[in-house]
């Protein structure tokens, strides 16, 4: 029997298979203040340090340091943040080897980045991924994102 070939691939369209079901994984960078700068969608079956070259090469402003969770934890990881003089802010996986300090109190602050990632799916739309291809996906993502940026643009009067 002969099947009609697929039309699309699910890996253009940022899906996959994880244990939630079918998703896609959003990866983000935030300033200081926990907004959004760069947004990277990913299938949801990819690991995590997948997604965080790409951030890492997104023109923006300077940044001194990478706070992200044990999800980002890797040797290659590590090395890439060297190369560029940032410094590490994440901790060790609990089935590494050798241990590696970490700044505690700079990792403090990677509630920042949790809030954002809550504000994001306050939009139920990005929350569900209600969209079929990833460009309009990514679309309400931004306009989500757009709106945690115009509290600081503003001015009371």
């Amino acid at each position: 029997m002969c099947r009609r070939p697929k039309k699309g691939t699910q890996d253009q369209e940022g899906l996959g298979r994880s244990r939630g079901g079918f998703s896609t994984k959003i990866h983000a960078r935030c300033d200081g203040n926990g907004r959004p700068v760069g947004v990277v969608l990913a299938p949801g079956q990819t690991h995590d340090n997948q997604g965080i070259l790409p951030l890492l090469r997104m023109i923006g402003e300077r940044i001194r340091a990478m706070i992200a969770d044990k999800g980002y934890d890797g040797d290659a990881i590590r090395e890439e943040l060297n190369f560029n003089g940032l410094e590490a802010v994440i901790p060790p996986k609990s089935n590494r080897k050798t241990t590696i300090l970490y700044d505690t109190d700079k990792y403090k602050s990677r509630s920042r980045i949790e809030r954002m990632f809550n504000k994001l799916k306050n939009w139920r739309r990005v929350a569900t991924r209600y969209d079929k291809t990833a460009t309009a996906f990514l679309g309400f993502v931004t306009i989500a994102a757009i709106q945690q940026w115009l509290p600081a643009f503003v001015h009371k009067i």
